[in-house]
């Protein structure tokens, strides 16, 4: 039987799989440590009190969270043209490593506590993350070909440690950050970030020339692939009308997401207008939905039937998808608010002692697991990539190193306070728990259609909503403090995170099977583009909870993001007949 190209790499295998799919796993670990452990802190630093032991910037929440999601959203739009250059002239390796620096000296920059440096900290992140998030799949992508049948674990291990970055990110910086300091929390987040760059770097025997730079494509080659490309999509040209939308959406996006955080932050208002009562960044945002609508409109209805209607159930999806972001990612903006000004979090007595041994066991269990992973790799590769896992070995010596002194600390203290960013552990936690029960419900007979998916997903995200909105319903209007309990947190991602793995696989795997091949990238920037403005609505919203808790009251702000959610999952389900039709015959 003829060796595959990629059967070189299941030769020294780890738990089953090839031993670079663990190098993989362990920089994305450490990639996602750092970027949920900087984001866990960003907004209570960014709002916290300039006075105490230790004072933040005490920025409003509108002007906060609209840097937060300005960032977001431009962190979801870079891989697109990070991709692209990994795809034609770097390779996907070497978009790692710079990705990976870049991100290193973002968290650098953070870690001085200026505004200057924090804005020049958040630009290198925005950029390092688009050479670094889209080319960690193409090079699994590419290390499985051949081996399909082995893919879809070699995904879910992956994804593994991404959840496990997040866990022990939010876990560490959040903890360092609220208790010892927030630039030693941003600065912790950029140590892991460069040792997880020297170790991917530092590995790369492992992977002899997958993830090379591209090999310029000889005349022939180039001829036949346009002339296959040109018969595919004659009817599908870019005409000048479309380019003309194209550009109307880019120039009225980007001065919106520029002038939105300007004009909270500085005051400064680029255009300074106001029409029909739209200030000049809402006016920009909507002629940039409205331009991209229209090219959608317009576009669509130019392919065969088939595929035209798939593309339109894939928009519909898409429609969702911004609406449960934009509920979803609160967790990373108003919901700490919340934790820090409305929740009781100090514990005593056996409540104390219950919660530190609750935190322990879910803080050493995880860490253990992931110490195993490691030793495998360790005994598997030592011969091929000493230095990569002697960097490895010592990073989570420094993890292990921080856990001890935390575990000491608490439990050395008679008064626990629980820390804000602990309940943002909850999610990584709960998909962890839940994700082994949930593919096995998408893999057995009772696996639910997509309109029914989505429903689950907004519905259950509502629910989450739901208990916050019901414990905020005493508190007084425009009160700024309160002593709720933490149980309704907990509910709240528990419902949130449920919601999450209902919906949130199911946008690019229903883009691999409704999209056609020769779309898939047009269709790739759409879904995405749908994820980042849901993070900048998200924030938009968030950022006023001042306001609206000021006039409406602390539950009403919360059955905003309960009612729009749920009443989204009944159209989804509504639709059902509709979207199988569109959909034909694809579940």
């Amino acid at each position: 039987m003829a060796e595959n190209a990629t059967d070189q790499f299941f030769k020294d295998k780890v738990l089953g799989h090839p031993a670079g799919l663990f190098v993989l796993f362990f920089t994305e670990m450490w990639e996602r440590f750092s970027y949920y452990g900087m984001r866990a802190i960003l907004v209570i630093f960014l709002t916290g009190s300039l006075l105490g032991e230790n004072p933040g910037w005490e920025w409003s929440s509108s002007a906060a969270l609209s840097l937060l999601g300005t960032y977001a959203m431009l962190v979801y739009l870079t891989p697109l043209l990070g991709g692209w250059l990994a795809d034609n002239k770097i390779g996907y390796r070497m978009a790692v490593v710079i990705g990976a620096l870049l991100m290193t000296i973002g968290h650098a920059s953070m870690a001085i506590e200026t505004p200057t440096f924090l804005y020049i900290g958040i630009a290198f992140l925005i950029i390092g993350n688009g050479f670094f998030k889209p080319n960690m799949t193409s090079i699994i992508s590419k290390m499985y070909e051949g081996h399909d049948d082995k893919k879809d674990g070699a995904y879910n291990i992956f994804y593994m440690g991404v959840n496990a970055g997040a866990f022990i990110g939010i876990m560490l910086c959040g903890w360092v950050g609220e208790k010892i300091g927030w630039s030693f929390g941003f600065g912790l987040a950029g140590i892991f970030m460069l040792l997880g760059m020297l170790q991917f770097y530092f590995a790369q025997p492992l992977f002899g020339n997958l993830g090379d730079k591209p090999v310029k494509a000889t005349v022939e080659e180039k001829t036949t692939t346009n002339d296959a490309l040109n018969s595919e999509i004659k009817l599908n040209h870019f005409s000048i009308l479309d380019y003309l939308l194209i550009g109307v959406f880019i120039v009225s996006a980007i001065i919106f997401i520029i002038n939105d955080p300007l004009s909270k932050i500085g005051d400064i208002q680029t255009f300074n207008f106001t029409i029909a009562g739209l200030s000049d960044s809402l006016f920009f945002a909507l002629l940039a939905a409205i331009s991209f609508i229209l090219l959608l409109l317009i576009r669509i209805p130019r392919y065969q039937p088939i595929e035209r209607d798939r593309m339109i159930a894939f928009s519909i999806f898409c429609i969702f998808t911004i609406f449960f972001w934009a509920a979803f990612e609160q967790a990373a903006g108003s919901l700490p608010i919340y934790t820090r000004d409305f929740t009781n979090r100090i514990l005593e007595g056996n409540a104390a002692t219950t919660f530190k041994i609750v935190d322990l066991i879910v803080t050493i269990v995880p860490l253990g697991v992931i110490t195993y992973v490691l030793l495998s790799l360790f005994r598997k590769t030592f011969n091929k990539i000493g230095l990569s896992n002697i960097i490895l070995g010592c990073s989570f010596i420094i993890v292990w190193v921080i856990v001890i002194y935390k575990v000491y600390i608490e439990f050395q203290s008679t008064e626990t306070e629980v820390p804000i960013t602990w309940f943002a552990i909850l999610n990584s936690l709960f998909i962890i728990m839940f994700a082994p029960l949930f593919t096995k419900w998408w893999d057995s007979k009772y696996n639910p259609p997509a309109s029914v998916k989505y429903f689950l997903g907004l519905f259950l995200l509502g629910l989450g909503f739901g208990f916050l909105a019901f414990g905020a319903k005493d508190v007084a209007l425009g009160a700024q403090t309160a002593s709720l309990s933490m149980a309704w947190l907990v509910f709240a991602y528990l419902f949130h995170t449920l919601g999450e793995m209902c919906l949130s696989p199911m946008g690019l795997s229903y883009l691999s099977k409704l999209i056609p091949a020769r779309m898939i990238a047009f269709m790739f920037g759409v879904y995405y583009l749908a994820i980042a403005i849901g993070n900048k609505l998200a924030h938009y919203v968030g950022g006023d909870i001042e306001k609206i808790t000021s006039e409406h009251g602390l539950s009403f702000f919360f059955l905003i993001f309960t009612l729009i959610p749920i009443g989204l999952g009944l159209v989804s389900l509504l639709l059902h007949p509709l979207l199988k039709k569109l959909m034909h015959g694809v579940r």
